[in-house]
């Protein structure tokens, strides 16, 4: 039997599991990072934790006869797109990176591009009230800004002791506009601070912001390594696999 790994935690990563374990001949193993509390678990066959690095994935992909690599991975899962990128190159395994289109700035929109947390953290001034969705992990490059309050949005708490001026909301999507809305006003925010990961799960807090004039400091996605195959949806991604495998 073929054998396809899926390196997932996304949507997309769910939804390419389903399509494959539907079809016959192939074997489907999801691996999770385990960075998530209660992860939303695929179907099929699911391996959670990190595999060690590049050497550690080459290792995994030879042992266990993968024919196949899908890194499905989160847009800014750059460690793991890296360590697939070289585990393919030393094992011979194909590798296919699927991503979901980024974000467009559409008519009405107040967006500044910048290239990493840390120039996003470096454009906020004194005053400023923050409506954070960057993930748990970056809240500490933006919690010594003076006089800079901050709405935390995450799925799981961060590590304590949490700064007076943050107040955390734990919450996963999808988010609706309305509730968008309701929370920007809530709170008095003044600037929305996020990552280009794309989807419609939390796409609703860029409507809410176009509709109230709340401009947007938008983080690029980090660059693939050289030489991938890219594809954007689960259907060209399920092809790929299923000819590869």
């Amino acid at each position: 039997m073929r054998r396809v790994l899926i390196l997932g935690g996304t949507a997309e990563a769910r939804a390419l599991a389903a399509e494959l374990t539907a079809l016959p001949g192939l074997h489907v193993v999801s691996s999770l990072a385990g960075r998530v509390n209660n992860p939303r678990l695929p179907v099929g066959e699911v391996r959670e934790g990190g595999f060690g690095g590049p050497d550690g994935l080459a290792a995994y992909l030879t042992g266990e006869r993968i024919d196949a690599l899908v890194d499905a991975t989160h847009p800014f899962a750059q460690r793991m797109t890296t360590s697939a990128a070289a585990a393919s190159s030393a094992t011979g395994v194909p590798l296919l990176v699927l991503r979901r289109p980024g974000w467009q700035e559409s008519a009405g929109d107040t967006w500044q591009r910048v290239d990493s947390l840390q120039a996003a953290a470096a454009l906020l001034r004194p005053g400023a009230r923050v409506f954070l969705t960057t993930g748990r992990r970056s809240l500490p490059l933006f919690t010594g800004l003076p006089g800079v309050w901050l709405l935390a949005r995450s799925v799981d708490p961060p590590e304590p002791p949490v700064p007076p001026n943050v107040h955390v909301l734990l919450d996963r999507g999808p988010y609706t506009v309305e509730g968008e809305r309701a929370l920007i006003r809530e709170h008095a925010l003044t600037v929305l601070v996020t990552k280009d990961s794309g989807g419609t799960l939390t796409a609703a807090k860029l409507t809410a912001a176009r509709e109230l004039d709340l401009p947007v400091i938008m983080v690029n996605r980090p660059p693939l390594p050289r030489g991938v195959h890219l594809v954007d949806t689960v259907a060209q991604a399920a092809t790929w696999a299923a000819t590869r495998a």
